[in-house]
């Protein structure tokens, strides 16, 4: 992939709302089709299948379309892009062809997001009927299941094992495969105007508090602790202090080191930077500390910046906890006062993580997006990304794959 080639999305794009137009015959009598709320209390749901480019082009809508076959209740609908939406120009900045590291000693690159196709339905009863929110939850999730199997299975059989272009073997990894988001149609048609990001495995590859335990010589130990507290196994605040007092010691001077160390994930300069184009506040809220937060929020050019302090006396780290700690509760607490801040309903907002600290947050959020997350973030979540890089959120919020400008 060229280095530093512009990419563009569509800033104003109607696909979804004419998708809906489209289908007005099969919802309720005097439906207000540009009324989010009514929408939100019928079974209209988005469909959105991900692929990764390396699956070379297939009839992917044969294999949605074979599933909704089976579904007698249910009607299939390709969204197709606005033809007179506009465009915006994703600006990738100079180092965007993702340095592995964020340091610039390290020349090596990797691409600047993985290259996928994306393909968009809606998915509708062929009566019309009313549906509870909890009901439509429930909904998604069982179609979500039974169609991300059926795709998984499908693609795996009939196509990943007969190699790539019939020569060459490609590994069968069921979760590398495609990535289904079945969402509320209210999701699509929705102007967000904020997301917030998780730092620790979403921004960034590493976690920070296992990279400064590697460095005391205590990385298993701390390593350990913070894996069941992704998991939800031990509460986020006592693994918090228990982490946190087994790096005292540690001389700043290494903290810049560890900066250096850090490699940002794929698609994190793309994300931010196609965020940014299309008019989003960026935050970064994490569970780790400001030091780093805001050296990484400085490199993705990421608006403001929500962390722990680093308790620091003498030059080295004290391994005091200083409160109020950025547990999940509080993640949420500021993402609810950012918005409000900004003068905007949750329903406007986005949240991406990966931890079961994330969840809070992502909770409230009107679309939660686990990236390659823990299992209890993915059931939990409204969409899971994990064929993708961090570009797959903008997917599930509907944009179709990034377009070169060339």
């Amino acid at each position: 992939m060229p280095k530093n080639t512009p990419y563009s999305l569509p800033k104003d794009s109607k696909a979804w709302q004419q998708a809906v137009d489209s289908v007005a015959a099969l919802l309720p009598a005097d439906t207000n089709l540009l009324d989010f709320d009514t929408l939100q209390s019928l079974p209209v749901f988005a469909l959105i299948v991900v692929l990764p480019a390396r699956v070379h082009a297939l009839d992917i809508h044969q294999y949605v379309q074979s599933w909704v076959d089976e579904q007698p209740n249910w009607h299939l609908v390709t969204v197709a892009e606005d033809t007179e939406a506009s465009f915006v120009d994703i600006t990738i900045p100079e180092a965007a062809t993702d340095t592995v590291s964020v340091s610039s000693t390290d020349n090596s690159t990797k691409q600047p997001f993985v290259p996928a196709q994306v393909f968009r339905y809606l998915l509708v009863p062929v009566t019309d009927t009313l549906m509870h929110p909890g009901k439509k939850t429930a909904a998604a999730h069982i179609i979500d299941d039974q169609l991300t199997t059926r795709l998984r299975h499908d693609l795996a059989e009939n196509y990943l094992a007969k190699g790539n272009n019939g020569t060459q073997s490609l590994s069968i990894d069921s979760m590398n495969v495609v990535d289904c988001h079945i969402l509320s149609i209210g999701h699509m048609l929705r102007t967000h105007k904020l997301v917030c990001f998780d730092m620790d495995s979403t921004l960034i590859e590493q976690e920070v508090i296992v990279e400064l335990a590697k460095t005391a010589g205590i990385g298993e130990q701390v390593e350990i602790i913070t894996e069941a507290a992704m998991r939800g196994e031990i509460d986020f605040d006592e693994s918090f202090v228990q982490r946190v007092s087994l790096l005292e010691g540690i001389p700043t001077t290494v903290l810049d080191e560890i900066c250096a160390r850090l490699t940002l994930s794929t698609g994190a300069r793309t994300t931010v930077s196609a965020f940014k184009a299309l008019g989003y506040h960026t935050v970064l809220v994490s569970g780790g500390f400001t030091y780093f937060a805001r050296y990484i929020a400085e490199q993705l050019g990421i608006d403001e910046v929500h962390a722990n302090n680093l308790d620091i006396e003498d030059g080295e780290v004290t391994g005091h906890v200083q409160m109020p700690i950025v547990n999940g509760a509080k993640k949420a607490s500021i993402v609810a006062h950012i918005a409000e801040r900004i003068g905007i309903e949750m329903s406007q907002v986005v949240c991406v993580g990966d931890g079961a600290n994330d969840l809070p947050m992502m909770a409230n959020a009107d679309l939660g997006v686990a990236y390659h997350a823990k299992s209890i973030v993915q059931a939990r979540a409204d969409a899971a990304v994990n064929v993708t890089g961090l570009e797959g959120v903008l997917y599930a919020l509907g944009y179709p794959a990034l377009i070169s400008v060339s």
